[in-house]
């Protein structure tokens, strides 16, 4: 396995950290409707566990609104069960065509609660990138170990791994910076 192998799995793997990051924290409401609030909730569909998007469609037509359109007129309660049994504390209407979900203004109280959550969350992405760079210097030992590689070149991609790191681990704390504004902002 050569160094640029190792080098670009871990770029994939952080990358992959940040995105799972990132759909965390949509799903993490604000004082505004997004889509990304309820994609992810699973639904019963015909006896089968499926997310939210996959069985109706998902628009904000207003600023604190959310419409869910389902593509099938059967499925409208498993999905406000869904909604329900969720811990977003929302509660669907329906005029049986379609699903409006109001989003209540943040108390201070619970702009905090969920500041700490997203904080906690961030770190679990930092954690993950860590835990990427910490199985990428394994493999970069085990090439020195076997003699595949010089002790220069092992050198040279551990300030690389470093540098991949530092950049995953900063665009996680831009994303966090912006969550928590969203967060706070009134």
């Amino acid at each position: 396995m050569a160094i640029d192998d190792i080098l670009t799995g871990c770029e994939g793997k952080m990358r992959k950290a940040e995105e799972v990051l990132k759909d965390d924290l949509a799903a993490i409401r604000t004082g505004r409707a997004s889509p990304g609030l309820v994609k992810n909730i699973r639904v019963d569909y015909h006896g089968v566990s499926v997310p939210l998007n996959q069985v109706a469609g998902i628009t904000v037509p207003e600023a604190r609104t959310l419409v869910i359109q389902p593509w099938e007129r059967d499925v409208i309660s498993g999905i406000e069960k869904a909604i329900m049994k969720s811990d977003l504390g929302l509660t669907p209407s329906s005029d049986g065509n379609v699903i409006r979900l109001s989003i209540p203004q943040l108390t201070e109280e619970r702009r905090s609660q969920l500041v700490k959550m997203v904080r906690k969350r961030v770190e679990e992405g930092k954690v993950a990138v860590r835990n990427v760079r910490r199985e990428g210097l394994e493999k970069l030992r085990q090439l020195k170990e076997s003699k595949e590689i010089s002790e220069d070149e092992q050198k040279r991609a551990i300030n690389r791994l470093q540098l991949l790191t530092d950049r995953f681990t900063g665009e996680i704390d831009q994303v966090a910076k912006e969550k928590e504004a969203e967060l706070l902002e009134f």
